[in-house]
């Protein structure tokens, strides 16, 4: 039997081999070590960085209030849409958030179907998701100011 150690070694060398980060473990038991994407290192998909994090919620927030009710897949979706395709929500963050934010009060849900005619969760903004959001625009715009300030800035600027 392998050794936890042993295996990421195993994992690792596969990897800068075939250079690729994509990587499928499927058992433990039987140990199977599985590259997903593409295994000549070249991406064919554009790569598309993460949402900022503590930026999601306001996104989110800013998207229901935007477009109204809409399921979390269709959330995502817009939120890299509205990004021009230069964000990737990942669904693992997004649900988790959707649900704390439902706990919060700033969304509520309810089942209804989808475009697809599947059964999905649709969530909706709050009066207190309102208030939120405006609390964090508000924010949010001050801290975008204060970062644009040091972009503009010359050391002759300067006393």
């Amino acid at each position: 039997m392998n050794s936890a150690p042993a295996v990421s070694r195993q994992l690792f060398w596969i990897c800068r081999q075939r250079r690729t980060q994509n990587v499928l473990l499927l058992s433990k038991r039987n140990r199977a070590i599985i590259p997903v994407g593409n295994l000549k290192g070249e991406t064919t998909m554009k790569e598309k960085p993460d949402v900022l994090q503590g930026t999601l919620a306001l996104m989110v927030l800013k998207t229901l209030d935007v477009l109204g009710p809409q399921h979390g897949w269709g959330i995502a979706r817009r939120i890299e849409q509205i990004s021009g395709d230069l964000l990737a929500v990942n669904q693992g963050t997004l649900y988790p958030l959707l649900l704390r934010l439902e706990n919060e009060g700033s969304i509520a849900s309810e089942w209804g179907a989808s475009e697809n005619n599947r059964r999905a969760r649709f969530y909706r903004l709050t009066a207190a998701g309102r208030r939120q959001l405006q609390a964090e625009a508000r924010d949010w715009e001050q801290t975008a100011a204060i970062i644009g300030r040091f972009f503009k800035v010359k050391a002759e600027d300067l006393p």
